[in-house]
């Protein structure tokens, strides 16, 4: 209709007569009957069942391939952390000393507390 008329769509849907009658033609027009799904479009219980057992298989081969890989991180973590410590690196940067204000829940003071976290100690 919009194309006969050489206008687009949405200008139609913006003039409130048009816009009318194409909502009060829509609500005249019957909605499709229900049609049951030919039996060879239908999906079997047999096949439904097969379906279920592959996703089964694959999410068990995919933990097992998680735990594969947690395990082979944590050696090459722990591997790098015993290297580091052989080489006496000190690559890593010291931590800073921190300062935290804690306020209780009460309406009391705040308390302000000091924390120095340091791993390694400088020789």
């Amino acid at each position: 209709m919009a194309r006969q008329a050489g206008v687009s769509r949405s200008w139609l849907y913006t003039q409130p007569a048009i816009r009318a009658e194409i909502e009060r033609l829509r609500e005249r027009r019957s909605p499709l009957p229900d049609r049951p799904v030919p039996e060879r479009q239908r999906i079997s219980d047999a096949s439904l069942r097969s379906r279920l057992a592959e996703a089964n298989a694959r999410a068990r081969d995919l933990q097992a391939e998680n735990q594969r890989l947690r395990t082979a991180l944590a050696e090459a973590l722990g591997s790098n952390r015993d290297l580091t410590h052989q080489r006496g690196d000190r690559d890593t940067p010291a931590r800073q000393e921190t300062s935290r204000t804690i306020r209780p829940c009460s309406q009391g003071p705040s308390t302000t507390l000091s924390a120095t976290q340091n791993t390694r100690s400088k020789a």
